[in-house]
């Protein structure tokens, strides 16, 4: 078989032309990588670096259908429900004053006294006369006996017709007449002895007693100075010696805004705080809802009283009070998160969560804060690591690194 030279020569290689286009291709292929690692490059130095956060993990703490939640709060004062200004019942000069401001008396103790010599001067005329009345009664008893006797001894005599009808008939007017005078001076000495009390009662009056067990928070008379219940004598005669507080008797009156009565009941429990010692949670419960409003405050009175009464509390003191609401539902789960994580953004209560290495945005509905904790009541779970430090202008997605602390 013959073979055709051409064909042959088809197949030949040139190596010449081979050598010639080897080093064009090698330029290309290296300018091929040069261009895929300025990508990669410019790829990597654009890429956001992870910022440092710290992070606190949340923890869920279980609730049940008698746990507490503030529905309300409102600011009132401590008042007393016993308070009086102590007076004298009778109208004369106090001739002396036996307590002090902030002493503590008891019911019945005396605490001052008023002039009585007039009053005793009375006293001491009565009793002359109910003495007089008691010996007039002696005399007639007496009398009566006589005259007993003589209508006896004239029947008799009659009997025999010595005495005559008339004799015994003048006998027997005799002892009625006694009998009669007799009943009227018996009468006179129950009156007798009723203005004797009536005096005695005048000159007990004249001593000025505390009217219940408490402490004297205010001194307004001193010896020598004119007293009245009526302050008959003007301007310059008192009214009251004294103002006496009773202390088991102190409460929380509030003036709760109309709007929000409806989340007051009496019974439900509240939590005060006095101004002067903020940090002190008194536990008490509401009393009752006085039923009336205030016209021009748009208010509605409430009685709070404390479960225990301490010294430091004193009428008039300002205090804060939490009104608490028991929770209906069954047993729940709620979390609380540090004051540092609740960030706002338009307007809404948000928190950053950190999962997988990068920021999740998630709104939630917070409680009250209490102690640098606030409750998170929706939208958070045990467990999750939610962001308390890190840079201002983190948001949704962003990668983030944890610091180590």
């Amino acid at each position: 078989m013959s073979i055709n030279k051409g064909t042959l020569d088809e197949l030949r290689i040139d190596r010449n032309r081979a050598t010639r286009s080897l080093p064009w291709r090698g330029i290309g292929i290296t300018a091929l990588v040069l261009v895929i690692g300025v990508v990669v490059y410019v790829f990597w130095s654009n890429r956001k670096k992870p910022a440092l956060v710290r992070v606190a993990t949340v923890l869920e703490t279980s609730s049940n259908p008698n746990s507490q939640q503030t529905v309300l709060n409102a600011s009132g004062y401590v008042t007393a429900r016993r308070q009086a200004t102590v007076s004298s019942k009778v109208t004369g000069q106090i001739i002396e004053v036996l307590f002090e401001e902030g002493q503590r008396v008891e019911a019945g103790q005396v605490l001052a006294r008023v002039d009585s010599s007039n009053i005793k001067a009375g006293l001491q005329l009565a009793q002359a006369q109910a003495q007089s009345a008691k010996v007039a009664i002696e005399e007639t008893q007496a009398q009566l006996a006589q005259s007993e006797k003589d209508l006896k001894r004239s029947l008799v005599l009659a009997e025999q017709q010595i005495n005559s009808q008339s004799d015994v008939e003048r006998a027997q007017l005799d002892v009625a007449t006694l009998k009669a005078r007799l009943a009227r001076q018996q009468a006179d000495v129950t009156v007798a002895d009723k203005q004797v009390a009536t005096w005695d009662r005048q000159l007990d009056d004249t001593v000025i007693r505390a009217p219940f067990t408490g402490i004297v928070i205010s001194k307004a008379a001193q010896p020598g100075e004119m007293i009245s219940p009526l302050s008959a004598g003007g301007a310059f005669t008192r009214t009251g010696i004294c103002t006496l507080v009773d202390m088991a008797s102190l409460e929380i009156e509030v003036d709760v805004n109309e709007n929000y009565i409806n989340r007051v009941v009496p019974g439900r429990r509240v939590e005060a705080a006095l101004d002067a010692y903020v940090d002190w949670k008194i536990p008490g419960k509401v009393i009752a809802i006085i039923p009336t409003a205030d016209r021009q405050k748009a208010t509605v009175k409430v009685r709070v009283g404390f479960d225990q009464l301490d010294p430091r509390m004193l009428p008039d003191m300002g205090v804060r009070v939490s009104f608490q609401g028991a929770d209906n539902a069954v047993a729940t789960s709620k979390v609380n998160v540090p004051k540092a994580a609740i960030r706002k953004d338009d307007g809404r209560d948000i928190v950053f969560v950190l999962k997988d290495g990068r920021i999740e945005r998630r709104a939630v509905t917070i409680g009250a804060e209490s102690n640098g904790e606030v409750p998170v009541l929706s939208n958070l779970v045990g467990g999750d690591k939610v962001i308390i430090e890190g840079p201002q202008d983190l948001k949704d997605g962003d990668p983030v690194k944890e610091k180590k602390t």
